[in-house]
């Protein structure tokens, strides 16, 4: 299928606040962020699609990129021997990706990790690539994950719905702004129920852009070569929305019409579960010219 007669994806729309945020603590409009949700859901995406945990557009000149670094079961001290093929992760293209920052001469952004644990924290081993798909010729099939691999570290194949939404800081305010605007946000859940962090602050899943959806307090790495505060590129959450999130995050598409609760499978819709229901975030430097990239992982 050519690029021009490819089918739009299906339409995710996040219901609009509830209330208007900035109306009601304009102290945050300095921390208003674009970002833009993928809400992954199974399907069968091709190489030339944007997708999560779907095959990507690798030229077959290229060779596959593998973990160059000891690494181990999740949850086990058996240790492997580096040159395990890096998995897909999330494959988004720039005309389905506004406001994402794109070198100039690129149009498909490519992550991918390594499924097994690295460092103390047992996290997966990120990598970025941004390349320009007009540029791919034959492609290189995407390789299968290793025999007996856990399922739980790396995406199904999963077509994408991206939306852009607009967030607001929650982990990463200020203490004394967050100290500020408490007794507001205490009137707010008393009169409404809602809690500023679940249903008004960031978007929770898998997204590129806006903030880190953090699980623990933040952590912003460095560029280590220009000491500058790397920008957040893409968070990799094990959930969709969890158990108060799904009240105003749901989409309108996969609400239930009887106003209950959600299908909890699409919670899960990747199939992911990094440790203990935690995330991935990656960043990058935008100052540098190389865009070096950093990461955190954490979860509950």
């Amino acid at each position: 299928m050519t690029r021009a007669t490819r089918p739009t994806c299906p339409t995710r729309t996040t219901p609009a606040r509830p209330v208007d945020v900035e109306q009601l603590f304009p102290e945050l409009a300095p921390y208003r962020r674009e970002a833009l949700r993928l809400h992954p859901r199974p399907g069968a995406p091709t190489a030339r699609d944007s997708s999560v945990g779907g095959p990507l557009l690798w030229p077959a000149e290229e060779s596959w990129p593998v973990c160059t670094e000891e690494h181990y079961e999740p949850e086990s001290p058996e240790l492997h021997e580096a040159g395990v093929a890096l998995l897909p992760i999330v494959q988004v293209r720039r005309a389905e990706a506004p406001g994402v920052p794109f070198p100039e001469g690129t149009d498909l952004l490519q992550v991918l990790w390594c499924p097994y644990g690295h460092g103390e924290y047992c996290y997966p081993l990120p990598r970025v690539y941004w390349r320009d798909s007009a540029a791919v010729g034959k492609v290189r099939p995407t390789p299968d994950p290793d025999p007996g691999l856990d399922a739980d570290w790396y995406p199904d194949p999963c077509t994408v719905h991206p939306e852009t939404v607009t967030e607001y800081a929650s982990r990463d305010l200020p203490w004394d702004l967050q100290d500020a605007l408490r007794g507001r946000i205490d009137e707010l859940e008393a009169e409404t129920g809602l809690l500023y962090p679940y249903h008004l602050a960031d978007a929770p899943g898998i997204k590129l852009g806006g903030w880190p959806g953090w699980t623990q307090e933040p952590v912003w790495p460095d560029c280590e070569g220009c000491g500058s505060r790397m920008e957040h590129l893409l968070t990799v959450a094990s959930r969709e929305f969890d158990g108060e999130s799904w009240r105003t995050w749901l989409p309108v598409e996969d609400r239930n019409p009887d106003g209950g609760d959600p299908d909890w499978h699409l919670a899960a819709s990747a199939g992911l579960c990094l440790g203990d229901v935690g995330g991935v975030y990656v960043f990058e430097c935008r100052t540098c010219p190389d865009r070096p990239v950093g990461h955190w992982f954490d979860c509950s």
